[in-house]
């Protein structure tokens, strides 16, 4: 009985002795992975940092400059030409060349436009005129509608001014295929513009007692609402 005891405690103390070995055992391989693992890594977040990483660098397409507006040159006015004295006082009589024009004395008659003609440029009829052209000028009727302020401007609160050009037909009314924005400060005052202008009137201009039509330029105010 004595011996069976003994026996049996031998074997409980190399039950313990296997257990705790194999706990440091998986310990140990826990702890080598975690430092592979730690050390691989570690390796590719360096191998990551070295590699030259290069972006292409898109450009963007610079954008087409709007052309300027296109401004209809009036034709030369009825008026006269300025004499000018020359440089350079010649020493013996020139040479007269027959063959040249001679002189208009109307052109010289201080009247009218200053470098302009006597006869000017009569133009086209069915052509628009200028305002110096026509005996009565294009005159804007009472109570045509006002641009209105755009909203999404309101809170910058800033003061708009818009000049345009059109042409008036001979009934009165704004040829939107002639409509040209000359100036503006803001481009939502020239559309406002734009929005209103086909239901203002005009009495049309009148040259040779009948009804013509004529270029306008006509300018625009914006203020601010006040609230």
């Amino acid at each position: 009985m004595f011996t069976n005891l003994i026996e049996s405690e031998r074997k409980a103390d190399r039950s313990i002795g296997v257990r705790i070995f194999s706990v440091v055992l998986h310990a140990v391989v826990v702890m080598a992975l975690v430092v592979v693992t730690a050390g691989a890594g570690q390796k590719m977040k360096e191998k990551i940092n070295a590699e030259d990483v290069k972006f292409a660098e898109v450009k963007k397409a610079p954008e087409a400059a709007k052309p300027p507006p296109e401004l209809v040159v009036a034709p030369p006015p009825k008026g006269f030409q300025v004499l000018t004295a020359p440089v350079n006082i010649p020493d013996r009589i020139p040479d007269v060349d027959l063959s040249k024009s001679l002189t208009d004395e109307n052109d010289y008659t201080g009247k009218g436009v200053a470098g302009g003609n006597s006869k000017g440029v009569a133009p086209p009829t069915d052509q628009p005129l200028f305002e110096f052209q026509v005996e009565k000028p294009v005159l804007a009727k009472e109570g045509n509608p006002l641009p209105h302020y755009p909203s999404i401007l309101e809170n910058a609160h800033v003061d708009g001014e818009v000049l345009v050009q059109f042409v008036v037909d001979t009934l009165g009314r704004a040829e939107m295929s002639s409509f040209k924005v000359l100036k503006a400060s803001n481009e939502l005052f020239a559309q406002e513009v734009k929005r209103v202008l086909p239901y203002w009137r005009f009495y049309a201009a009148e040259a040779g007692g009948h009804k013509v039509q004529q270029y306008v330029q006509q300018p625009f105010g914006f203020k601010p609402p006040v609230k």
